[in-house]
């Protein structure tokens, strides 16, 4: 039996096929007593997170059972310094089918994608402390999503579909962070970033091939775990486009940047997105042409003291998109617009150098 190693973690092929109990068909639903994982689609969103059973062991320690694949897209999406670990599953017989580089995998209905956001640097004592999971489940009308937040015990993760908000401090490097971390209200929010304007659809962010395409663990590509895991059709493109980690300071400035505006505005400002009346398109495809990043292109919303420039070339003083990044206090201009709290210092200094690189 071929074993494939995840992280410590081992999955069979054969029994990650077998060891399966939610049906993709919401009317048959057959629970099968040895498997591990819970899913049954006329059923969810369970009222708590261990009700799925996604890991193994205590909850806290987010070991993935048998059949639960951990991925990471190659450049992540900035949450107030959170760290994040993230999950796929699909029920047995089932598997994703490539549509593009840039789009998402279709995943097949029962498919669940599991997004965990904890610190370990906690104060007092630089501890670790889960504060959600994201749960995105495909039925058969669509995505659905699930929010859970953790108790202060960190032995379990319950439903909540209104926003919650909690003070945290954290060490972050050599400084110590104090701020209001929230979680969105899955009603309204959650559709601002996964929402299409234009196909009226909810759909996934980070799955997509061009964010997977390179070795999150050990010598693998993530695509190749994939398909091994049996969770991904092997009619893949010899040649896939692989949006680079924009945390790389040995890549050229402009493909760092580019990377960077993909995985943190990318969702909105793109055709469908919520802000796609602006003129930004940063999806790292259309990104090869600058003003699709604001260079020399005015802004919908004037700002006092700055002369109408999304990007002003070798001026960070007059570059509207920059004050919009680092700002804190001003809401209306703040971007993005929800899940941050506090400056991302390392992303604005990356738009700095990228600015004055002109």
């Amino acid at each position: 039996m071929k074993m494939i190693r995840l992280k410590g973690i081992f999955f069979s092929l054969v029994i990650v096929r077998l060891l399966i109990s939610c049906s993709s068909n919401e009317s048959e639903y057959t629970a099968i007593p040895e498997s591990p994982v819970q899913c049954d689609l006329s059923q969810v969103p369970y009222a708590k997170l261990s009700d799925y059973r996604f890991f193994e062991g205590e909850l806290k320690n987010l070991i993935p059972a048998i059949g639960v694949l951990p991925y990471q897209p190659s450049s992540e999406l900035f949450t107030d310094y959170a760290l994040k670990k993230r999950f796929v599953w699909m029920p047995n017989n089932t598997k994703a089918t490539y549509v593009s580089d840039r789009e998402v995998l279709n995943l097949p209905v029962g498919a669940a994608l599991v997004k965990v956001f904890y610190y370990n640097t906690v104060l007092p004592g630089l501890t670790t402390k889960i504060i959600e999971t994201r749960v995105m489940i495909r039925k058969s009308t669509g995505w659905i999503f699930a929010e859970y937040i953790w108790n202060p015990e960190q032995t379990e993760a319950f439903l909540e579909t209104a926003s919650t908000s909690r003070t945290l401090t954290i060490q972050q490097g050599s400084e110590t962070l104090t701020f209001n971390y929230r979680t969105p209200n899955t009603t309204v929010e959650c559709n601002r970033c996964h929402g299409d304007l234009v196909t009226q659809q909810k759909t996934p962010i980070g799955i997509k091939p061009q964010n997977l395409n390179w070795n999150y663990s050990g010598t693998q590509n993530q695509l190749t775990q994939w398909i091994n895991a049996g969770y991904l059709e092997s009619n893949l493109p010899s040649s896939i486009t692989t949006v680079p980690n924009y945390n790389n300071t040995a890549l050229p400035i402009t493909d760092r940047v580019r990377a960077y505006f993909d995985a943190n505005c990318a969702h909105c400002h793109r055709v469908g997105g919520e802000a796609q009346v602006h003129p930004l398109r940063m999806e790292y495809t259309d990104t090869s042409d600058p003003e699709n990043m604001g260079v020399g292109v005015g802004a919908l919303h004037t700002l006092p003291g700055y002369n109408g420039r999304i990007v002003q070339p070798n001026n960070v003083g007059q570059s509207i998109l920059h004050y919009r990044m680092q700002t804190t206090t001003d809401l209306f201009y703040i971007m993005p617009a929800i899940g941050r709290s506090v400056q991302h210092r390392e992303g604005v200094q990356l738009v700095e150098q990228w600015i004055n690189s002109f």
